[in-house]
């Protein structure tokens, strides 16, 4: 019995110790959260207790060279419920669905569900919102924020592009421009109890939204409309597929007009005429809101005859004063390629034969350069690059290797077909061999203003390089002005200004379905190149030149562009 008592003592001793170390290192873990911790465990229990809610920021404006804003912002609202605060379910359910034209099932599944706060809708008229804010509903959240507004409807629709629900860019400058124009977004906090209901004496706390910046664009309203209208009426008229047109400074890349009608409504860019579903639904909206000038290529036939002209006065392997016989075709290899007058131009000057649009001269001219200069021409002229024009989507020119250009493939490639590029390439590149040789890129983008109008940025582009002689130039604006003075052209003439340019028809792939493009590209006044447009017709009923219906439009067009732009007849 007595050798059990130091055994007892030890055992009490070992359990006091025991209890001792376990109360010093709770006492030391507390003095550690109380102290050492305290603000880390302060934050995360006002955290669970706080509600926020995002304010959306003022997108900034795109505004034309001349101060008209082009896409703007509305305010709107944004509905949502708080589970825990609504007191009157039914009643909530009711006047919900009522305002916003919901169906009750839809509203009530957003009532009844039990989440810290949930959005019932969004982008709700300012009137709509400020209606339900009067009905006094506990639980009902009204926010105001923004949505974007295009005061012009279907204007330019495929170059501005629109936003989304949560107000980015989906298409267009919105997109292109999404650093310049969006915002930062604000928040509402609000401080709720245990159960999630908001402290009413401790009332909302804000960080306010930073409104994005304007974007001032290259982009004439009133050019823009010329163009638009113009496209509208051949389109109708030769009830074509689509028209597209380009109008723009060939000195310095800057555009002043991009249609591609039929365009669509920026208001209401998910509205198409067909009853579709699914995924052709969504191939019916990327076709309506496809920028043709630059996403897609084609063959640009005649019009292309520009840059094998040039190529040949520049490396001298052709001159104006040089005779052709042209006998309606020309024979290259086992292949008879045939020009569009069968019966042939007979003998004619490089100038006749330009006026002419004659294919075997060409061919010709094609032939002299060969295939490995042709395409350092074509690399030269910046043709094998995209111009790097700042919308997004621009398409790459589609051209065979040169390992596999036989003397056929050259043939055809200098008078325009078996290769495709973009309008917009054509555009540059044309405009860059009349400019007096400097390569251009086109762009929109001029330069960024804050929300009280102070400049911030103006953007610089790449200095362009030289693609060619200022000789050169000056003997093309000389050649293409007489294919518009006596030529093929002849029905872009307009008495008092000098006109250059060239027309182009070309017969889509496959060729049995016998669909064709007319174009016509021209500038003015042709002895120093200030405006320069292009227009492409696709698949046009009836008559299908481009010299008979595409040049009438760019002279409607420059009848009203040159007086707007300052530039006078001379009838003397």
């Amino acid at each position: 019995m007595e050798k059990t008592r130091p055994f007892h003592r030890r055992k009490i001793v070992v359990i006091f110790i025991g209890i001792s170390a376990a109360l010093c290192f709770l006492g030391i873990r507390l003095a550690h959260l109380m102290v050492v911790d305290s603000e880390y465990y302060a934050q995360l229990a006002e955290d669970l207790h706080e509600r926020e809610r995002d304010i959306k920021a003022a997108r900034g404006k795109i505004i034309d060279r001349n101060g008209v804003v082009l896409a703007d912002n509305r305010t709107v609202c944004t509905i949502s419920v708080i589970h825990s605060q609504i007191k009157e379910p039914e009643r909530v359910i009711q006047v919900l669905a009522k305002e916003l034209s919901l169906d009750e099932e839809t509203v009530r599944k957003r009532v009844e569900k039990v989440s810290s706060i949930e959005r019932v809708k969004k982008n709700v008229d300012k009137e709509i919102g400020d209606r339900i804010r009067n009905y006094n509903l506990a639980g009902v959240k009204v926010d105001e924020d923004y949505r974007r507004y295009y005061p012009y409807g279907s204007m330019a629709s495929k170059v501005l592009g629109f936003t989304g629900g949560d107000n980015q860019g989906i298409i267009g400058l919105e997109v292109e421009y999404e650093s310049v124009l969006a915002g930062h977004p604000g928040k509402i906090l609000t401080v709720t109890d245990a159960r999630g209901i908001e402290l009413e004496d401790t009332g909302e706390s804000r960080i306010e939204p930073v409104s994005g910046n304007d974007l001032v664009i290259s982009l004439d309203y009133n050019i823009q409309q010329y163009a638009q209208q113009a496209a509208m009426k051949v389109m109708e008229q030769k009830q074509a597929d689509s028209v597209s047109i380009i109008i723009m400074n060939p000195r310095n890349g800057e555009i002043y007009a991009m249609t591609n009608v039929p365009e669509f409504d920026l208001n209401q860019p998910y509205e198409i005429d067909h009853d579709l579903e699914g995924d052709a639904l969504q191939d019916a909206l990327n076709q309506m809101w496809r920028n043709g000038c630059i996403n897609d290529t084609y063959e640009p036939g005649s019009t292309f005859k520009i840059i094998t002209a040039a190529a040949g006065l520049e490396s001298g392997v052709v001159t104006l004063e040089d005779h052709f016989s042209c006998p309606g075709f020309k024979i290259v290899e086992d292949r008879r390629i045939r020009c569009h007058k069968t019966a042939g131009h007979g003998s004619e000057t490089f100038v006749q034969a330009t006026q002419n649009s004659c294919n075997p001269v060409f061919i010709e001219v094609g032939l002299r350069l060969g295939v490995d200069r042709y395409f350092s021409y074509f690399e030269q002229f910046g043709l094998k690059d995209k111009t790097g024009i700042d919308l997004p989507g621009e398409a790459a020119t589609i051209m065979h290797k040169k390992e596999n250009v036989g003397q056929v493939e050259l043939a055809t490639i200098s008078f325009g077909q078996s290769f495709q590029i973009t309008p917009i390439q054509l555009a540059a590149t044309v405009s860059s061999i009349v400019n007096g040789g400097t390569r251009v890129t086109p762009h929109f983008g001029v330069s960024v203003k804050g929300e009280d109008g102070a400049l911030l940025q103006v953007f610089q582009y790449e200095e362009g390089r030289r693609i060619l002689s200022e000789e050169t130039s000056a003997t093309m604006r000389y050649l293409l002005e007489q294919v518009v003075d006596g030529g093929s052209g002849k029905n872009a003439y307009i008495e008092g200004y000098r006109i250059g340019g060239k027309t182009a028809t070309s017969e889509t792939l496959p060729r049995s379905a016998n669909k064709y493009i007319s174009s016509f590209i021209g500038f003015a006044p042709a002895n120093d190149p200030q405006v320069l447009g292009l227009c492409i017709i696709n698949n046009p009923q009836g008559v299908y030149y481009g010299g008979t219906i595409a040049a009438p439009v760019i002279k409607e067009m420059f009848e009203n562009i040159l007086p707007y732009l300052g530039y006078s007849p001379d009838l003397s």
